[in-house]
């Protein structure tokens, strides 16, 4: 037997011994008629957890006071009347409860774990009536998501101790439980809630009607770097997170590699301009595909769309020519071209904040063959996140200058101060300012009639957009499947002057698979959102000039002490300082703000008193 199965063969035997050491203590305990001291409570369960925000203050995660239910079997009198009794409470079969209880091979038996306050209420009150002996209730420290499905994947969940199995959870866990012990800190995304509402909507449509295995669709702020939304579908709620699966709970965004597609044709042909391999007037001509030799003579062919006849750079990202990309990448050194997508970033984690965050796939040069560098052009033989996709397109957006993107914006510490700034990476020039702003300009005309994108274009803003539409490789045969795609569309707007990038992911549609037909429409309807809530102007938006200083009256928090206050009309945010406070029991139902209360204004506060707050 290895040492290392030897050691894992020692703390097996050291855990069941302790076992049945508490099983001694507890029986004796009984002969005794004593009960049990309550088990030593563990400190990470118990330890206060920072609160998970969005970019406006909007709560995302929060603790919770919660109880795990047991039994102890010894002192159960009867388990089929108990089982009556705890089913309407604890919302679970009779017939279930009652087989834990007879079967389980253990006399300790956790029925439900993590219920919250309203069920302790009811257990303690028939408890208190004289039945449910050999119940425990368990009081432990919890977490309570109260968006539920919003941004599941980015914002994670913890486990049974309280400690971050996922997402931000995880990834900030030294913050949002200090390992020294001191007061718990606070994480603030960069994600706004309304942004993210707005593209999980529109993005659950367009997973069920096109029948897709999943759909990303993204927002983001190219001059910052912010993620403004991040929706991955299908999702899940981290209140139940034990009910979904792997594919629910992945953060497609950032850790999800695939082929691109077409859209890549905005960064690989801005490479081959900015490198002075083509020019706005070099041309190429397409019959329909790309043609070579290799040099032992074996022909290359890569198909297009369509027979575009003479392109230059500009139609090739009007017409998404896949010959005319083809051809433009014969121009530039393999080597050129592979430092070219390095410096956008391809390649490389971006280092957004996000857990498990993937370099994607671009081979070293010595690896391709003589195709790679002409499918890599037009967007395939090589993985990318949809991550390093918005990171990419900032350079684009921003004359030149990219800005890694970041989820976190940054850390507040317990006193409401600033603990710490979060930032991803520095600035850095990728391209000259006139090939950014000439690629935007190609880009504007994929709207008009005769580009690919046209579904997207927006009535009095312009829009800078590319349609993607890519193979997926079987992983079964290693060849493109002639069924399986992913088709996405990228908008930058407005286009003379970017402030918001959009990118729309669709994987495996079913029926229709083209990125200009499926996907530039959602893009459409999520920029005609976005753009009247963040802003952003246009012919029908006027914009009104501003000193920039606005004066908002302070908002004071109602004091809580021996009697409940009035709290009508108090925001979320608002409640904050009160939903930290340890000694206070408060439950929140909807959003918005405080349109009702129980108990009401007035009524004397007890140690147990619950106070239910439902906003709209």
């Amino acid at each position: 037997m290895s040492s290392f199965r030897k050691g894992r063969f020692l703390v097996f035997i050291s855990l069941l011994s302790l076992a049945a050491l508490a099983v001694l203590i507890r029986y004796g305990f009984l002969m005794l008629g004593k009960e049990p001291p309550p088990p030593p409570e563990r400190s990470r369960s118990l330890a206060g957890r920072g609160s998970i925000l969005d970019r406006n203050g909007r709560i995302l995660a929060l603790q919770t006071r919660l109880a795990n239910i047991s039994v102890w079997r010894p002192e159960v009198e009867d388990s089929e009347e108990l089982s009556r009794v705890l089913s309407p409470i604890l919302e679970m079969p009779s017939d279930e409860i009652d087989g834990r209880i007879k079967e389980s091979p253990s006399d300790f038996i956790y029925l439900k774990k993590q219920v919250d306050e309203s069920t302790v209420k009811l257990l303690e009150a028939a408890r208190a009536e004289g039945g449910l002996r050999g119940l425990n209730i368990e009081p432990i420290v919890g977490r309570i998501y109260p968006e539920r499905e919003l941004a599941a994947q980015i914002i994670g969940f913890v486990g049974d101790g309280n400690n971050g199995l996922a997402g931000i959870e995880y990834a900030f866990e030294q913050d949002l439980v200090p390992p020294d012990g001191g007061p718990s800190n606070q994480v603030v995304l960069t994600l706004d809630a309304n942004v993210q509402y707005i593209l999980e909507r529109i993005g659950g449509r367009v997973l069920a009607e096109n029948n897709a295995e999943a759909v990303i669709f993204m927002a983001a702020d190219p001059r910052t770097g912010d993620i403004l939304g991040s929706a991955s579908l299908p999702g899940f709620d981290p209140n139940d997170f034990q009910s979904s699966g792997d594919w629910d709970r992945m953060d497609r965004p950032a850790i999800w590699a695939y082929e691109p597609g077409s859209v890549f044709k905005v960064f690989s042909l801005s490479a081959l301009m900015d490198a002075e391999a083509i020019g706005e007037d070099t041309s190429f001509f397409c019959n329909g595909r790309y043609e070579r030799a290799t040099g032992r003579g074996d022909p290359i062919v890569i198909n297009c769309l369509g027979s575009h006849g003479r392109v230059t750079a500009r139609e090739i990202i009007i017409h998404s020519c896949n010959a005319g990309a083809a051809y433009a990448s014969d121009r530039l050194s393999g080597n050129l071209f592979y430092e070219r997508l390095r410096d956008y970033g391809f390649g490389t984690r971006t280092g957004s904040g996000n857990p498990g965050e993937t370099a994607g796939f671009l081979r070293p040069v010595e690896r391709w063959s003589e195709r790679s560098k002409p499918t890599i052009a037009m967007g395939q033989e090589i993985a990318v996140s949809a991550m390093q996709m918005l990171q990419a397109a900032s350079a684009v957006a921003n004359d030149g200058v990219l800005v890694p993107p970041r989820i976190v914006s940054r850390i507040v510490s317990a006193d409401g101060k600033e603990a710490r700034d979060y930032k991803s990476g520095d600035p850095r020039r990728v391209i000259k300012a006139e090939t950014a702003q000439a690629m935007r300009s190609y880009m504007v005309d994929v709207t008009s009639g005769i580009g690919t994108g046209w579904r997207a274009n927006v009535e009095d803003l312009s829009l800078a957009v590319k349609t993607g539409t890519a193979q997926i490789i079987n992983p079964a045969t290693g060849t493109y499947s002639a069924t399986d795609f992913i088709a996405s569309c990228i908008a930058l707007l407005p286009a003379e002057s970017p402030s918001l990038v959009l990118y729309l992911v669709i994987v495996q549609p079913q029926g229709d698979y083209l990125g200009g037909r499926i996907a530039a429409p959602p893009i459409r309807e999520a920029a005609e959102a976005l753009v009247d809530y963040l802003g952003i102007p246009r012919g029908r938006n006027p914009q009104i000039s501003h000193s920039g200083s606005v004066i908002i009256p302070p908002q004071d928090v109602p004091r809580v002490d021996e009697t409940i206050p009035d709290f009508s009309g108090l925001s979320k945010r608002e409640l904050l300082p009160l939903l930290l406070r340890d000694d206070l029991h408060i439950e929140i139902t909807g959003d918005g703000w405080v349109r009702s209360q129980s108990p009401a204004p007035g009524t004397p506060l007890g140690a147990d008193t619950v106070i239910r707050l439902e906003l709209r």
